[in-house]
């Protein structure tokens, strides 16, 4: 499997990305292009292109809404728990001050540059970016979607 890093550690569902996605974006270009085009049918072509519309909206938001939520409470636990197994106590104070673009980016980090990064996003309030950025030993999570 390929190293993990900054500038791929993006993943990409193909089915989704790079079939249904682009189809339904052609629908609703020929469906736009059809309402001008024929005059005739217009009623209709707008009609398509509504539906066409609504059908890449709500495949853009289900599709990620419910699995990112849980990977999202999966990404806090994780870090409670690695905060506890590094620092021997609860990480409430630290998972307070912190936003979750910041404690996702942690997880990126092994344990020696977990400590300093935390430091730099809690005194020094690093972005998410900045963190993924800075680490110099990255930690691959392959399992995200």
């Amino acid at each position: 499997m390929e190293s993990q890093n900054y500038k791929n550690h993006r993943k990409f569902y193909p089915p989704h990305h790079f079939i249904y996605l682009p189809l339904l974006i052609v629908l609703e270009v020929f469906g736009i292009w059809k309402i001008f085009n024929d005059e005739q049918n217009q009623l209709i072509w707008i009609l398509f292109s509504i539906v066409i519309f609504l059908l890449l909206y709500l495949s853009i938001m289900v599709r990620q809404h419910y699995a990112l939520g849980l990977q999202n409470r999966l990404v806090r636990l994780e870090f409670k728990q690695r905060y506890f197994e590094i620092f021997g106590q609860r990480s409430d104070e630290a998972e307070e001050k912190l936003r979750f673009d910041q404690i996702a980016a942690l997880r990126f980090a092994y344990d020696d540059e977990f400590k300093e990064l935390l430091y730099k996003a809690l005194h020094e309030d690093i972005s998410g970016n900045e963190i993924k950025k800075s680490i110099k030993n990255w930690r691959s999570d392959h399992q995200r979607i």
